[in-house]
């Protein structure tokens, strides 16, 4: 039978493989090609690109963990650079190029790569978009000819599935953005440094964020109590259940196949150096 254990053990294997689109240097080549200079404009304009060409207050809304100050940097600017359709052309061909390199071309055009796209597709077109932009946008997109590209595609709209779902178990406890962050610290999930600084929020934020967790019971000094602990925990049990309606469609059957074929994906992804230690994703080892 599928339970959230398969929707979070899928998350945890496919995400570097979606993640090339932030870390691969091919994907910030990309880019920069079409005038996106900087990281963060790549970031903002490849990821928003599918929600068509909103403001800096939908992509706070629809990201959730960004400061507001920090997206404004780079959003609505960067569509006076390029359009969402050419930011989407950007991330697949950085991706493209990204999967050439680590995976190789006898990769691409392998059976099993085939196979693994029409597993993830079958399994995105199952998502549930009610209260999910992210998904919801993703999900409406064409799928692309090339499999390694399809994989890609469908993945990443389940992982935006996944995060849309996440931020809603957030709301659901009254926990802001950054008090997620803060309590993932907290929970030694990730580094303060990075995460503070990959967020765009400043000291002082992060540190009235905290003072609201510890008026709240969930910490103690930086650490979280026993009802924290309870707290972040419920929220991940969440998370994994509402990531789960894709996964039940595809049946336990074929999502344990799909994460065969994804572990030597993930494993060339890490090797490449394409995914970092302590990055401020937050995501496990799988199981």
């Amino acid at each position: 039978m599928t339970t959230p254990t398969t929707a979070r053990r899928l998350w945890a294997i496919a995400e570097p493989y979606h993640a090339l689109t932030y870390f691969a240097a091919e994907s910030r080549t990309a880019a920069e090609e079409r005038g996106l200079r900087g990281f963060w404009r790549g970031y903002f304009a490849m990821r928003a690109a599918p929600l068509g060409p909103v403001g800096a207050p939908v992509v706070v809304a629809a990201f959730y963990g960004f400061a507001p100050g920090f997206v404004a940097r780079a959003v609505p600017g960067i569509w006076d650079v390029v359009t969402p359709a050419a930011a989407l052309d950007a991330r697949l061909a950085g991706v493209d190029a990204a999967v050439r390199r680590v995976l190789g071309g006898d990769w691409v055009s392998a059976s099993e790569a085939e196979q693994a796209a029409d597993l993830a597709w079958t399994a995105a077109t199952a998502v549930g978009a009610s209260g999910r932009p992210l998904a919801a946008a993703n999900a409406a997109l064409d799928r692309p000819r090339e499999a390694h590209l399809a994989l890609w595609q469908a993945l990443s709209t389940l992982r935006e599935h996944r995060g849309d779902g996440h931020n809603a178990a957030l709301l659901q406890r009254d926990i802001s953005g950054l008090e997620s962050h803060v309590l993932a610290v907290a929970a030694g999930r990730t580094d303060r440094e990075w995460l503070q600084r990959a967020r765009g929020f400043d000291d002082g934020q992060w540190d009235d964020a905290a003072e609201a967790l510890r008026d709240r019971g969930w910490l103690d000094g930086g650490e979280l109590t026993a009802e924290g602990r309870s707290v972040v925990a419920g929220v991940e049990a969440d998370t994994d259940r509402l990531a789960l309606g894709p996964w039940r469609e595809l049946g336990e059957e074929r999502a344990r196949r799909l994460a065969e074929l994804l572990g030597p994906v993930r494993r060339a992804v890490v090797a490449a150096g394409d995914w970092a230690a302590g990055n401020p994703i937050g995501v496990p080892e799988p199981d």
